[in-house]
Order: structure tokens, then sequence, then C-alpha cells
């Protein structure tokens, strides 16, 4: 019988698992405001919302990296 390995958590889900934290310890705000979130639902759509915002950061920088890498650099067209 083999022995069960753990799961790797995603940063997605460590993103999801800290603002639901926050949320459990009352500690999370809703956007720049000082009001603090006391309904479930509401701190779930946050936690996904902020976990999009890290895959479509991601993605970002790889576009970025694909653009500056993929053409030589002329500098001479600069001068």
């Amino acid at each position: 019988m083999k022995k069960a390995t753990p799961k790797k958590l995603t940063e997605k889900q460590k993103k999801v698992a800290q603002v639901m934290y926050e949320f459990k310890e009352g500690e999370l705000h809703s956007g720049k405001t000082d009001v603090i979130v006391t309904n479930p639902k509401q701190a779930i759509a946050i936690a996904l919302s902020e976990a999009e915002e890290i895959d479509k950061s991601k993605k970002i920088i790889h576009k970025t990296m694909i653009f500056f890498n993929s053409k030589p650099m002329n500098f001479k067209t600069f001068a």
C-alpha cells in the first residue's frame, strides 16, 4: 500500500486560504475602506478575485518576457 504524499498548494489556493483566515480573525477589509467584512459570501468573492489577480499578473510578466526576449534590441534607432 502506497503512502499518501501531501498535496502541494498552488499560489491561488494559498491566497484564498490567507484571505479566509483574515475573515475568520475579523481582519478582512472590503477594498481600501475601513469596513470589516462580516458576510462569508463576500469574503469568498474577495478571495477568488484576489486569486485571479495573481494569475493575471503572471500572464503579464510572461508576455513581457516573451516580447523582450524575442526581439533583439537595436540601440542605433534610439540615437
